[in-house]
């Protein structure tokens, strides 16, 4: 379940990965950090921002933004510009990225692992929102 979250802690991620997130990213996340997205096509969990300000949200956490990020940076295929911001559950997905200033773009991207085949999805984090 989502929950808000304090901006110190994406602030933390941003310092730790020297990039800077979108506004209209991180103020859906600050009321929201984490949840589903659904579309028409797709059913996606997004990762939150590690929330360290109790051990229920640590756990809640554990599976953030900047973890997932590491991990896909691994695999083969994966820009080296993205951050992982959701996945379908299958390997697949959401990313955002930056044109090599740290500065992430709105627009959201789908990444498939197969093929490291990447498509535009939305201008925005509001577009996908219901």
């Amino acid at each position: 379940m989502p929950f808000p979250i304090e901006e110190k802690y994406m602030m933390e991620l941003e310092s730790e990965l020297g990039l800077i997130f979108p506004l209209n990213f991180r103020n859906r996340m600050i009321k929201c950090n984490g949840g589903e997205l659904i579309t028409d096509d797709l059913e996606i969990e997004l990762f939150p921002f590690f929330d360290k300000s109790d051990k229920k949200r640590i756990s809640r956490t554990c599976n953030h933004i900047g973890i997932e990020t590491k991990n896909a940076q691994g695999w083969n295929g994966f820009p080296d510009n993205g951050v992982a911001i959701g996945s379908d559950g299958f390997g697949n997905l959401l990313i955002l990225a930056h044109k090599g200033d740290g500065n992430l773009a709105d627009t959201i991207y789908f990444w498939t692992h197969d093929n490291g085949e990447i498509e535009k999805l939305a201008n925005s984090i509001d577009e996908l929102e219901d």
